[in-house]
């Protein structure tokens, strides 16, 4: 089965992903907003722990109107901009079209659904770290494994086409039976570290070295534990051993939401945080440190976006 993939946010995540699909030799659809013109005539440049590569030419478009229909819609914005996906989808989709949400938080899969409710959605973690640090140019510095967990009405020939796909692009992808177990899971790195790196503007590494940080991030991951458990995806609190040593050896990164910060753009509070925490609340447990950490990320982005 040849599949047919359309990238939608070239950024850090949606152009390493796809730029490695590419480089396999798969057929690869990339929408671009600014930077179109210079990737239409340089072409798509990774530079990656795993080895460098440019992808040139390239099939770049401006607009989804242009693109072909495809079998794989590969969603890589970031959720403060899942409001455009009504208009920028359907151009890209047949009926059996799979849309994946390559995504950080919690809810993004109902919300798409109520507005495509026939169109077959999953969603997918990525532990990555990766960065754009210019033109048509991703800097991929660590890790990189992808979980796709299905949320509506994905075949699973081709779920397990999309996995071979991947696997054979030096992406390490795992198709999960439990969507929701996987979206908290990456929340338990996730609430730590992103709204930490902005509140105290430093790196995760700065976070790991100092005793009372260290112990604040171990206190946010058990929360989320906890909330996850309540909301029906419970699994192993050695989990959060997992992750603090993970972190421990990664490269010094910042996280998404500090280079949005650094950068005065949205930061994708609703989906990393407040969606959590109210699904967290309506099935009867309080997530009081992430709440916090909500409320002060809110008065942060208030005063870099000056509302």
């Amino acid at each position: 089965m040849n599949l047919k993939y359309a990238i939608v946010g070239t950024g850090a995540i949606g152009g390493y992903y796809g730029g490695r699909l590419a480089n396999s030799g798969k057929d690869v659809h990339f929408l671009f907003n600014t930077e179109y013109e210079h990737v239409a005539a340089h072409g798509l440049q990774v530079d990656s722990v795993n080895g460098d590569f440019v992808i040139n030419p390239i099939n770049a478009y401006k607009s989804t109107v242009d693109m072909p229909k495809c079998d794989v819609v590969l969603v890589g914005l970031k959720s403060t901009q899942n409001h455009l996906l009504p208009q920028l989808l359907p151009p890209l989709l047949k009926s059996n079209t799979i849309i994946i949400l390559v995504q950080n938080g919690l809810g993004l899969e109902q919300k798409l659904a109520s507005e495509l409710p026939d169109q077959p959605i999953a969603g997918a973690a990525a532990f990555i770290c990766s960065s754009r640090i210019g033109k048509g140019h991703i800097r991929h510095a660590d890790y990189g494994a992808i979980t796709i967990g299905e949320y509506q009405k994905c075949a699973p020939d081709v779920l397990a086409q999309i996995k071979a796909d991947f696997d054979e692009a030096q992406i390490p992808c795992t198709i999960t039976q439990n969507l929701n177990e996987m979206r908290w899971r990456k929340l338990v790195w996730n609430i730590p570290y992103n709204g930490l790196t902005v509140a105290l503007n430093t790196s995760t590494d700065r976070l790991m070295a100092f005793a009372a940080t260290r112990q604040l991030v171990t206190d946010l991951m058990n929360e989320v534990v906890d909330a996850a458990a309540v909301c029906g995806a419970p699994f192993e609190r050695e989990f959060v051993d997992k992750m603090l040593a993970m972190t421990d050896r990664m490269t010094p990164y910042s996280p998404s939401m500090k280079l949005d910060f650094d950068n005065h753009r949205p930061m994708e509070i609703e989906a990393i945080y407040t969606n959590p925490v109210k699904t967290a609340l309506a099935a009867g447990y309080h997530m009081r440190k992430t709440e916090m950490l909500e409320q002060e990320l809110r008065f942060i982005q208030s005063n870099i976006l000056n509302l």
